[in-house]
């Protein structure tokens, strides 16, 4: 659908519709984009950093696990629910060996805005460093993550596309957070919302909160909605029959 730059040019007035349902679709959810780090703006805890990639360390070897059924969905079609992903979820949460309940929390999480391929290549454009897919993706964590790993070949372009390249991916940048978490962290946060909380503000931030430093606004608020979903998320996984 990238290639559709000449009818927005022949047509101006439609991108300029698509922006308009974009912005206000986003701004019901909350402002700015959330997500992997990076996936968010925000600084997560007063004085720790935010990077745009995971920190340097070596990556496991990825080992054979059950595919995702065959009926379940992974391209886009129709009105997107993330438990009807739960198949991606189970099998790509065994591949990098975190929580698929978590994995779909997160899902939920980023459920906020509206992951149709087309407008989320159109909020692209306007916004160049917006992320990409339903876990909400920026383009350093990705290539970040698939680095020296199976889907090493596959690019960030391709995650409005195929959704369980994009459950995959968030599920082994949880795997590469969990590898940086204090060994006896001193916080409030158990090692999940840890984990989402670093999957929101970042690695450095995560670390921080995991020594006790206080959440700022944008990480309180994915962590609040993290346990809303977190019942939801359980029964989704439970599931069995694709979904």
């Amino acid at each position: 659908m990238a290639e559709r730059g000449g009818q927005a040019r022949r047509r101006p007035w439609l991108w300029g519709v698509v922006l308009l349902v974009l912005l206000v679709a986003w701004a019901c959810g909350r402002s700015g984009d959330t997500g992997t780090d990076g996936t968010g703006g925000a600084t997560g805890a007063s004085g720790a950093t935010r990077r745009p990639d995971a920190s340097a360390h070596p990556r496991t070897p990825t080992t054979p696990t059950p595919k995702p059924s065959s009926s379940s969905p992974t391209t886009p079609s129709g009105k997107y629910d993330p438990a009807a992903y739960a198949p991606q979820v189970r099998a790509r949460a065994a591949e990098a060996g975190v929580s698929p309940r978590l994995l779909m929390a997160i899902l939920y999480n980023e459920s906020y805005k509206p992951h149709d391929p087309a407008l989320e290549r159109a909020w692209q454009r306007y916004k160049p460093g917006a992320a990409f897919g339903i876990a909400n993706m920026h383009r350093a964590a990705f290539d970040e993550t698939k680095r020296g790993r199976a889907f090493a070949g596959r690019r960030w372009e391709e995650l409005p596309d195929d959704r369980d390249l994009a459950v995959r991916a968030a599920a082994w940048y949880l795997h590469d957070l969990a590898r940086q978490l204090p060994a006896h962290p001193s916080g409030p946060y158990d090692k999940d919302e840890l984990l989402a909380l670093g999957y929101n503000a970042g690695a450095g931030n995560m670390q921080a909160f995991a020594r006790g430093a206080t959440p700022g606004s944008q990480a309180a608020d994915y962590l609040s909605r993290l346990r809303s979903n977190w019942e939801k998320a359980g029964r989704a996984v439970a599931r069995t029959g694709g979904g």
